[in-house]
């Protein structure tokens, strides 16, 4: 008589049920991604680079618009279907939404604008540093410039306590070799949720200090930050005290996206715009029209966001930068949804990803170039304008997008109005190929 060790039989058993009884089993994909979630690990964890991306680029030219990338979910490869999945949830959405009810004001446009004298001082030191180095006829290094930029300006928003990254010699890069080994604990946690506990403590302490000050009457900021604003019970619907503990997350996931995102994007449109003497030359130009030599030391936002050609390199960087390019997972929440033919049952993970939304050959052509003339055109700027997800839609938005903008326009603008002859320094097109961190990030080195 045969026998079976009955934990294998059960895994057999769940092998033969995902891979050809499961209600997604029709959905072509990988026969490895129909019967393990490891499938993801393998490439966002233990391959050489994360650049599982790509791979679901690969999947979508192989089996088409529709692929199975895990046993309980499924990728989408067609723009049409972008304001379908914005309308389905992330997980724990009641949480999500007291928690963005409760930020949504101090990264309202209103709010924003109030901030951004500290974005002009913040950004003149930037130029100052520039002008410092170039002087001395050393190189700029932009890639960490930018991120202090970032930072500077959201540890000044969120704690009150700017980190000061734009003093330091080399623009904080040791500080940024720390936080690129945390940006890489999103693949482990999403792995071993386990971790999470001990992954935070940088973030504990600042909102503890922020909780302190707030507790004892002692608070000196001069304006609501974003964590006077969490902390407060009365910013919050229901009135609920969220903890210490509660918001290490939201802290991680602010100073994260403004270090890897925003600076992300300046970094990429500065290499193209340098890059390209014909770009580089209208952008100054138009630049230098705007703000004569009497008031090109502080570029209004109101001013520069007005600008056409400066605003179609913005979204050309944007577009080409791709802000978080892997998939941003939401749960379908109806009975069924449908997608290419396809019927997915309540319950299923879907996502698209921004890098090949911003790909799309039928919308972007030569998707690979970088051209602002494709926003320069009102008609088809506005057809390309609901294509351009750098921010995401719906209920996963990043609810940090005015403070994005400003920086950039602030940030871009001052920079090409000052410096007309910038010539990129060591840095080929081929160094730009980035990681997927969940945002976009260059490996060391």
């Amino acid at each position: 008589m045969g026998v079976v060790n009955g934990k294998k039989s059960d895994r057999i058993c769940l092998v033969v049920y995902r891979r050809f009884f499961h209600p997604l089993a029709k959905i072509p994909g990988p026969f490895w991604a129909s019967i393990t979630y490891y499938y993801i690990v393998k490439y966002n964890l233990f391959s050489e680079r994360s650049q599982f991306y790509l791979q679901v680029e690969k999947l979508h030219q192989k089996y088409g618009p529709v692929i199975r990338i895990s046993p309980n979910e499924i990728h989408l490869n067609d723009p049409d279907n972008y304001e379908k999945t914005a309308a389905f949830g992330t997980t724990n959405n009641a949480l999500h939404r007291a928690r963005r009810a409760a930020i949504n004001p101090v990264f309202s446009r209103k709010a924003v604008l109030q901030l951004e004298d500290v974005i002009q001082a913040k950004t003149k030191k930037l130029i100052h540093r520039m002008e410092d180095l170039l002087t001395e006829g050393k190189p700029v290094d932009l890639h960490h410039g930018y991120r202090a930029l970032s930072v500077d300006i959201v540890t000044d928003y969120s704690f009150d306590n700017c980190y000061n990254q734009l003093d330091a010699p080399s623009f904080g890069a040791d500080f940024f070799d720390m936080t690129e080994e945390l940006t890489l604990r999103g693949w482990v946690l999403q792995a071993f949720p386990i971790l999470g506990p001990i992954s935070n403590l940088r973030c504990v302490k600042e909102i503890s200090a922020v909780k302190a000050s707030i507790d004892s009457g002692r608070s000196t900021s001069t304006r609501k930050t974003i964590f006077h604003q969490l902390l407060d019970p009365a910013a919050t619907p229901g009135h609920v005290d969220p903890s210490v503990e509660d918001l290490t997350d939201e802290a991680f996931t602010i100073i994260a996206a403004a270090a890897d995102t925003t600076s992300h994007a300046m970094a990429i449109l500065t290499y193209h715009v340098v890059s390209n003497p014909t770009i580089y030359r209208s952008l100054t130009l138009e630049l230098k029209t705007a703000f004569h030599s009497h008031d090109h030391d502080h570029l209004d936002y109101t001013t520069l966001e007005k600008l056409p050609y400066l605003s179609a390199v913005i979204k050309e960087g944007l577009r080409i930068s791709y802000g978080t390019p892997g998939r941003l997972p939401r749960t379908i929440n109806t009975p069924t949804a449908t997608f290419n033919g396809y019927a997915v049952p309540k319950g299923t993970v879907v996502g698209m990803s921004t890098y090949l939304m911003h790909r799309n050959p039928n919308l972007f052509p030569d998707p690979d170039a970088f051209d602002p003339c494709r926003w320069l055109n009102p008609v088809t700027a506005k057809r390309l304008e609901k294509c351009l997800v750098y921010f995401s839609r719906g209920s996963t938005q990043c609810v940090g997008m005015h403070l994005a903008y400003l920086q950039l326009y602030v940030g871009i603008g001052t920079i090409f109005r000052t410096f007309e002859n910038l010539r990129i320094f060591e840095t080929t097109k081929e160094d730009l190929e980035f990681d997927d961190f969940f945002a976009a990030g260059f490996p060391k080195g």
